[in-house]
Parts: structure tokens; sequence; C-alpha cells
């Protein structure tokens, strides 16, 4: 089983960034995907979801209106476009895969977003 997120980097407040988690090994499909961020000094958080089937997402209150979670399921990838981002969005993003009421049973490796001037 492998995640493999990409699209982090560095970005200037209000700028955007789009990033995507590339999975293999498991039926995909079957699989709600989720994106975790986790700051210096700070605990993991459930920044978005999304179920599997029809597709139901949900996302903490910080980023409602700024972010979205989407999958493609013919490409075994999910994604999360952020826009208007803010300093406070600067984490280690990492994605899961797992049912949808319970924690992850695979996790990627993180990729880094930085929000500075």
């Amino acid at each position: 089983v492998q995640l493999v997120e990409s699209g982090g980097g560095l970005v200037q407040p209000g700028g955007s960034l789009r990033l995507s988690c590339a999975a293999s090994g498991f039926t995909f499909s079957s699989y709600a995907m989720k994106w975790y961020r986790q700051a210096p000094g700070k605990e993991r958080e459930l920044a978005a979801a999304i179920s599997s089937g029809v597709a139901i997402t949900k996302y903490v209150d910080s980023v409602k209106g700024r972010f979205t979670i989407s999958r493609d399921n013919a490409k075994n990838t999910v994604y999360l476009q952020m826009n208007s981002l803010k300093p406070e969005d600067t984490a280690v993003y990492y994605c899961g895969a797992g049912p949808w009421r319970l924690d992850p049973t695979y996790w990627g490796q993180g990729t880094q977003v930085t929000v500075s001037s």
C-alpha cells in the first residue's frame, strides 16, 4: 500500500496550492479519503474528508470556503485545492485512507505547506 502526496511548497498569503495524493495497493474507491495537517507544536487535525460512494465532504471550520477536497477514482487520486491561503495554514499535510468514522488505516508521508511573505 502506498499513499504519495505532492504539490506542497512555499506560497505567499492569499495564494493557492493544489495537493495531490496518489494511492496504490488497495481498492481506492471503497475508502474514505482524508487530509490531515500538523502545524509545528500542535496536534494533527483533520482538515478535510471525502467519503467513498456518493462523495460526501466535510471540512474543519477554519478552512471552509477556502479548501476543496475531491477525488478521481479512475486515477486513484485525491486532491486538496487550497485557496486564499493564510500563514496559519502552514503545516505538514498528510493524506489518509480508511473508514469514514475512524482514523485512517493507511497514511502518506506528508508534504510541507508554508504560507509566508
